[in-house]
C-alpha cells in the first residue's frame, strides 16, 4: 500500500523510486527533505483548491526543482532552474513519459522562481510553485491544517531551514552571478556577497548600442 502523508499518497511507482534515488544521491538532507515537502505542500494546496494533478509528474517536478543547485547537475552559464528542468525532461523521456508531460515538468521547474505565471499554467506546473511558496516563503499556510503540517514535518523535518536554504541557494549560484539577472536570486547573492554588483534593467536600456 502506498505511503500516505497529510492525506497525500506517495506514488509507489518505478518512476518515483528512480527519481527519489537520483535526487537522494545528488543533494544533501536539506534539499532532499525540502523537495519532498514541496511535493506534499503543493499537493495539499491543490486539493484544497479542488484541482487534480498527476501525482507522478508533481513528484518529479518537486524532487528535481532544486537539482540545478547540486554539484552533479549545475552548470556555470545558465540559471539553476534550467539545469534542473533539463535534467527532469531527460529523465522523464527516458522513462517513457510523453514530450508534453516532460514539457509541463520542465516548465514547473524552470518557472518556480517566477511569481504568478505558473499558477496560470497546467496543474503539473502550478503544483511546484505552490509547494515552493509554502515551504520557502510561508505563503497560504492557512490552506494547510495543523495536523497536516505536523505529519509532513515528522516525515521531512526542516531544522534551521531558513538559514540552510539560503546557504544552499548561494552555494549553487555564487559561481554564475550573471544568471541571476532579472530574478529574485540576485537578492541572495547581494545578501552574502557585499561585492556583488547587480545588473540594472534601466542601465541596460539607457546604455545599449542603439543610437538615439
Amino acid at each position: 500500500m502506498p505511503e500516505t502523508i497529510a492525506g497525500i499518497s506517495i506514488p509507489d511507482t518505478e518512476l518515483v523510486r528512480a527519481a527519489t534515488a537520483l535526487v537522494r544521491e545528488a543533494v544533501d538532507d536539506t534539499l532532499f527533505d525540502h523537495s519532498w515537502r514541496v511535493f506534499l505542500w503543493g499537493s495539499v494546496k491543490m486539493a484544497a483548491r479542488g484541482l487534480a494533478v498527476d501525482p507522478e509528474l508533481a513528484c518529479v517536478g518537486a524532487l528535481f526543482h532544486d537539482l540545478g543547485l547540486s554539484r552533479a547537475y549545475r552548470t556555470t552559464d545558465r540559471r539553476f532552474e534550467l539545469d534542473g528542468a533539463e535534467a527532469a525532461r531527460t529523465f522523464l523521456l527516458e522513462h517513457g513519459r510523453s514530450e508534453a508531460q516532460a514539457r509541463d515538468v520542465w516548465l514547473a521547474i524552470a518557472l518556480h522562481t517566477t511569481p504568478e505565471v505558473p499558477l496560470y499554467l497546467a496543474p503539473e506546473v502550478a503544483v511546484v510553485t505552490l509547494g515552493v511558496e509554502a515551504d520557502v516563503l510561508g505563503f497560504d499556510l492557512g490552506e494547510i491544517t495543523g495536523e497536516q503540517r505536523a505529519e509532513v514535518l515528522t516525515a521531512h523535518p526542516r531544522p534551521d531551514f531558513k538559514n540552510r536554504i539560503l546557504n544552499a541557494f548561494y552555494d549553487g549560484m555564487a559561481d554564475r552571478p550573471d544568471t541571476t539577472f532579472g530574478t529574485m536570486n540576485d537578492d541572495v547573492l547581494a545578501y552574502f556577497d557585499p561585492s556583488f554588483h547587480r545588473k540594472n534593467f534601466v542601465d541596460l536600456i539607457r546604455d545599449n548600442s542603439w543610437p538615439e
